[in-house]
Protein backbone atom coordinates (compact mmCIF):
# COMPACT_ATOMS: atom_id res chain seq x y z
CA UNK A 1 0.00 0.00 0.00
CA UNK A 2 1.45 3.34 -1.07
CA UNK A 3 1.74 6.54 1.66
CA UNK A 4 2.46 9.69 1.53
CA UNK A 5 4.52 11.44 4.44
CA UNK A 6 3.78 15.13 4.43
CA UNK A 7 6.67 16.85 6.24
CA UNK A 8 7.43 20.38 7.34
CA UNK A 9 10.37 21.71 9.03
CA UNK A 10 8.75 21.88 12.54
CA UNK A 11 8.20 24.66 14.92
CA UNK A 12 8.67 25.94 18.51
CA UNK A 13 4.92 27.04 18.50
CA UNK A 14 2.03 24.73 18.73
CA UNK A 15 -0.07 26.42 15.97
CA UNK A 16 2.45 26.11 13.22
CA UNK A 17 2.68 22.44 13.87
CA UNK A 18 -0.65 21.86 14.17
CA UNK A 19 -1.14 23.23 10.51
CA UNK A 20 0.91 20.02 9.09
CA UNK A 21 -1.98 17.64 10.96
CA UNK A 22 -4.77 19.52 8.86
CA UNK A 23 -2.94 19.68 5.64
CA UNK A 24 -2.69 15.63 6.25
CA UNK A 25 -5.88 15.01 7.01
CA UNK A 26 -7.15 17.24 3.90
CA UNK A 27 -5.36 15.14 2.03
CA UNK A 28 -6.15 12.13 3.22
CA UNK A 29 -9.89 12.75 2.90
CA UNK A 30 -8.43 13.86 -0.81
CA UNK A 31 -7.11 10.74 -1.32
CA UNK A 32 -9.42 8.32 0.56
CA UNK A 33 -8.68 5.00 2.10
CA UNK A 34 -6.29 3.59 -0.73
CA UNK A 35 -3.31 5.63 0.53
CA UNK A 36 -2.08 6.70 3.97
CA UNK A 37 -1.34 9.44 4.87
CA UNK A 38 0.70 10.66 7.69
CA UNK A 39 2.74 13.90 8.84
CA UNK A 40 6.54 14.65 10.71
CA UNK A 41 8.28 17.30 10.88
CA UNK A 42 12.12 17.84 10.05
CA UNK A 43 13.13 18.80 13.45
CA UNK A 44 11.69 20.96 16.88
CA UNK A 45 9.05 18.84 17.02
CA UNK A 46 7.25 15.64 16.80
CA UNK A 47 6.61 13.18 15.29
CA UNK A 48 9.69 12.94 13.59
CA UNK A 49 10.59 11.77 10.36
CA UNK A 50 11.64 8.43 11.91
CA UNK A 51 8.58 8.44 14.32
CA UNK A 52 6.57 9.12 10.91
CA UNK A 53 8.08 7.08 8.33
CA UNK A 54 7.24 4.31 10.95
CA UNK A 55 4.00 4.88 11.72
CA UNK A 56 2.88 4.34 7.96
CA UNK A 57 4.84 1.18 7.56
CA UNK A 58 2.61 0.17 10.85
CA UNK A 59 -0.27 1.02 8.93
CA UNK A 60 0.85 -0.92 5.87
CA UNK A 61 3.17 0.98 4.04
CA UNK A 62 5.06 -1.15 1.21
CA UNK A 63 5.62 2.42 -0.51
CA UNK A 64 6.13 5.91 1.31
CA UNK A 65 6.84 8.76 -0.66
CA UNK A 66 8.01 11.45 1.19
CA UNK A 67 6.94 14.89 0.33
CA UNK A 68 8.58 18.02 1.62
CA UNK A 69 5.98 20.56 2.53
CA UNK A 70 7.99 23.45 1.61
CA UNK A 71 8.03 26.27 -1.16
CA UNK A 72 11.36 25.94 -2.25
CA UNK A 73 14.48 23.87 -3.30
CA UNK A 74 16.45 24.81 0.07
CA UNK A 75 19.07 22.35 1.86
CA UNK A 76 16.34 21.35 3.71
CA UNK A 77 14.16 19.68 0.91
CA UNK A 78 17.13 18.49 -1.32
CA UNK A 79 19.47 17.37 1.70
CA UNK A 80 18.33 17.61 5.14
CA UNK A 81 14.82 15.54 4.51
CA UNK A 82 16.13 13.35 2.04
CA UNK A 83 19.13 12.27 4.67
CA UNK A 84 16.87 11.99 7.10
CA UNK A 85 14.68 9.33 5.09
CA UNK A 86 16.97 7.37 4.15
CA UNK A 87 18.34 7.43 7.70
CA UNK A 88 14.82 5.99 8.55
CA UNK A 89 13.90 3.82 5.81
CA UNK A 90 17.13 1.72 6.81
CA UNK A 91 15.10 0.66 9.67
CA UNK A 92 12.46 -0.75 6.56
CA UNK A 93 14.68 -2.49 3.84
CA UNK A 94 11.58 -3.92 2.23
CA UNK A 95 9.39 -0.50 2.09
CA UNK A 96 10.38 1.46 -1.42
CA UNK A 97 10.60 5.42 0.52
CA UNK A 98 11.05 8.42 -2.16
CA UNK A 99 11.86 11.76 -1.93
CA UNK A 100 9.73 14.24 -4.05
CA UNK A 101 11.00 17.89 -4.69
CA UNK A 102 9.61 20.67 -2.56
CA UNK A 103 6.57 22.79 -4.25
CA UNK A 104 8.85 24.48 -6.37
CA UNK A 105 6.75 26.31 -9.28
CA UNK A 106 3.69 25.28 -10.04
CA UNK A 107 0.22 26.78 -11.53
CA UNK A 108 -1.88 25.89 -8.80
CA UNK A 109 0.35 27.54 -6.28
CA UNK A 110 -0.28 31.28 -8.04
CA UNK A 111 -4.11 30.47 -8.09
CA UNK A 112 -3.88 30.12 -4.38
CA UNK A 113 -1.72 33.57 -4.34
CA UNK A 114 -4.63 35.36 -6.71
CA UNK A 115 -7.17 33.64 -4.22
CA UNK A 116 -5.51 34.68 -1.01
CA UNK A 117 -5.09 38.55 -2.49
CA UNK A 118 -9.02 38.66 -4.03
CA UNK A 119 -7.96 38.33 -7.59
CA UNK A 120 -9.60 36.33 -10.04
CA UNK A 121 -7.63 33.68 -12.77
CA UNK A 122 -7.59 35.55 -15.78
CA UNK A 123 -5.85 33.05 -17.80
CA UNK A 124 -5.06 28.97 -17.08
CA UNK A 125 -1.90 28.81 -18.91
CA UNK A 126 1.76 30.14 -18.15
CA UNK A 127 3.76 32.65 -20.31
CA UNK A 128 6.06 31.71 -22.46
CA UNK A 129 8.80 33.79 -20.60
CA UNK A 130 7.47 31.33 -17.47
CA UNK A 131 10.83 29.68 -17.51
CA UNK A 132 13.11 28.61 -15.05
CA UNK A 133 16.26 30.66 -14.34
CA UNK A 134 19.97 29.15 -14.53
CA UNK A 135 22.77 31.69 -13.95
CA UNK A 136 25.10 30.75 -16.30
CA UNK A 137 27.85 28.21 -15.02
CA UNK A 138 25.59 27.32 -12.17
CA UNK A 139 25.08 23.55 -11.64
CA UNK A 140 21.47 23.66 -11.67
CA UNK A 141 18.07 25.77 -11.88
CA UNK A 142 17.42 28.13 -9.50
CA UNK A 143 13.79 26.47 -9.11
CA UNK A 144 15.59 22.90 -8.76
CA UNK A 145 13.76 19.94 -9.56
CA UNK A 146 9.90 20.94 -8.98
CA UNK A 147 10.33 23.43 -12.02
CA UNK A 148 7.88 23.07 -14.56
CA UNK A 149 9.02 20.17 -16.96
CA UNK A 150 10.69 21.54 -20.55
CA UNK A 151 12.16 24.70 -18.58
CA UNK A 152 14.62 26.14 -20.24
CA UNK A 153 17.09 27.41 -18.80
CA UNK A 154 18.70 30.74 -19.40
CA UNK A 155 21.34 33.27 -18.13
CA UNK A 156 20.72 35.48 -15.87
CA UNK A 157 20.80 38.65 -17.65
CA UNK A 158 18.16 37.56 -19.12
Amino acid sequence: MKAILLVDHGSVRDAANHMIECVGQLTQARAGDGVIVRVAHMELARPTIAEGLAACVEAGATEVVVFPYMLSPGKHSTRDIPRLSAEAAAAFPLVSVTVTPAFGVHDKLAEVVLERAGVGVVSASAPPACICVRPEGAPERWCGDACREGAVPVSASH
